[in-house]
């Protein structure tokens, strides 16, 4: 039985094929998420987060994280 592995953790790339913007404007919307939850630079952005921030659903997002 195959087992389907996901991320928890979203980064520009993602950002950029979720958004269809630029890769920088998803490093600078991921360091606002950062901000908003008070979360140091080593630190990650998770799907949780993100869905959020953006108020786009869990079910949308993860179709397009492509590992």
């Amino acid at each position: 039985m195959k087992t389907e592995t996901t991320r928890l953790c979203i980064y520009p790339k993602d950002v950029q094929r979720i958004t269809g913007k630029s890769e920088r404007y998803g490093r600078m919307l991921l360091l606002k998420i950062k901000s908003t939850f008070k979360k140091g630079d080593h630190q990650f952005v998770s799907v949780k987060e993100f869905c959020q921030y953006t108020g786009l659903t869990k079910e949308d997002v993860l179709p397009l994280l492509i590992d």
